[in-house]
Formats: structure tokens, sequence, C-alpha cells
């Protein structure tokens, strides 16, 4: 495959950087076979550092350079771009859009030819990204596999029907910025009981991290793991009454939701 592959990113933001630099790291194509465009130099410039790729600020350049296209702009630019650049698709293109909300229906509207819809986040950044992904109607096989080993390479990833792709955007999508208030909220009610901001933060963020780990690695349900660590008239299940009766349950129920409906309505935008 790194002897065959081209990959150009239209956009060359911190999700493409991360996604270029994982592919690269993983061995699936050199620095040289990566390119990327953006309009803004700092970006183009945090790219070409990261990533050893060559970076422009024409859409078109990218586009003839590369057999697989990463889409990897804000959704509203999308038609903008695919405007600018339809003419130069070729039937050995497949488009790879990162873009949140954004329809293979539109993708192939716009460009006419192979499309897959992808949903990272932002541990990609770190190889730990939890990646879906759809294929478009004139999609392969051989792209599918193909996307499945690009985003394997940074994380985990699944294939889905597009009608679960919002789903995926308000959980994991979106899902992020929700543990980064829990492991706030967890440090500062270390901090109120007494520790070093410093220490308490760290203690959430490995508590956390170790917490993960266990649900991934030992592959029992986290409702089971919950009470293994749930003594009888403990501290433990204090602390779990306090949080059900603050509606922390519904109200992580309720962010995926809100967050997913959002993603519907950037689609039908």
């Amino acid at each position: 495959m790194a002897t065959k592959l081209t990959i150009g990113f239209l956009g060359a933001g911190k999700m493409a950087t991360a996604l270029a630099k994982g592919f690269i790291s993983a061995g699936l194509v050199k620095s040289a076979q990566v390119r990327a465009s953006d309009p803004i130099f700092a970006a183009r410039s945090a790219f070409a550092k990261e990533t050893g790729a060559k970076t422009t600020v024409s859409n078109i350049e990218v586009v003839k350079f590369a057999s697989v296209l990463v889409l990897a702009v804000k959704p509203g630019s999308v038609p903008e771009l695919l405007s600018e650049v339809h003419d130069a698709f070729t039937p050995e293109h497949l488009l790879i859009s990162i873009c949140a909300g954004v329809p293979l229906a539109k993708l192939e509207a716009g460009m006419g030819g192979r499309a897959i819809r992808v949903m990272p986040n932002t541990p990609a950044l770190l190889g730990a990204s939890a990646t879906a992904y759809a294929l478009g109607k004139n999609a392969t096989k051989a792209d599918g596999d193909l996307a499945q080993k690009l985003f394997s390479s940074v994380g985990i990833a699944f294939q889905l029907k597009e009608t679960l792709l919002d789903a995926v955007t308000g959980l994991s999508g979106s899902g992020p910025a929700y543990v980064y208030l829990m492991i706030e909220a967890l440090s500062d009610g270390g901090v109120a009981s007494g520790l070093p901001r410093d220490v308490a933060t760290k203690l959430a963020a490995q508590t956390v991290l170790g917490s993960a780990r266990m649900v991934l690695e030992t592959g029992q349900h986290p409702g089971a793991l919950k009470d293994m660590v749930t003594s009888p008239g403990g501290t433990t299940i204090e602390g779990l009454h306090e949080l059900e009766k603050g509606k922390v349950r519904g109200s992580l129920i309720n962010a995926v939701r809100a967050a997913t409906e959002k993603s519907k309505k950037l689609g039908q935008g």
C-alpha cells in the first residue's frame, strides 16, 4: 500500500494533521505520498511540521496529486469547496469526508463519484480515536477495506449505516468534551477536599484513563465494573447516590441526544 496510495487533505487543521500523522506513523503512506491544502498559513505550517508533507493553498493541486481525498473543512464550507474542485475529480478518486453532519448524498452530488463519510474524534492526535464510517452508494468493498485500515491506524473504527453517524457524532465525536468536563469537575472536587490542583487533575485524568481501559480490555459491562468498586455501606455508594440525585446519568444521555440532533440539523443546512 505504501508504494501506491496518495492522500490529499482538503483542509489542514488539527484533525487533518492528526490523521495524516497517524497514517504515516502506521506505515500506510510516506510523507511524500501526502499533501494538504488550506488558505490559512498557520494551518499549513503546522501540518507540514508535524507530518513532513508538502502543503499548498491550492485545492485543485491536491486533487490532482492524490487518489484519496480527505475532506476536512467546516461543514458550511463543503458546497463551495466541492464546486471549486468538481471538474478535477475523476473516477479514480475516492472522497473521504470527516465533515460533521454532511450527508453522503450531498457529497456524491457535489463530486459525482465514490464517497465515504467518516466521524473520527480528537484523540486521533494520540492514536486513540473512536471512529465510525459509512460507505456511499458508489463506494466499493475495497474502498471500505481501505477506510478500515486507515482509521484503525489511529484508534478503533466501525463500519455503520449512515443513519447512525449522527449518533456517533453526538457520542464519540462530541464525547471528549463531556469527558474533559468530568475530569475538570472531579479535579475541582479533589481541590475542594484539600488536594493540590496539579495532583487532583492528574488523579482525575488517570482514573478516567484506567477506567476506560478496564471497560475495553476486560470486556465487562460498565455496570458490573461499577459494582466491583461499590462496597456495601462504603464511600463509593455515597458518591454514586449524589450523582444520581444530580441526574448526571440523565444529563449525559441528554447531551448525546442533543448533539445528535444538532448534527442532523447541520446536514440539512
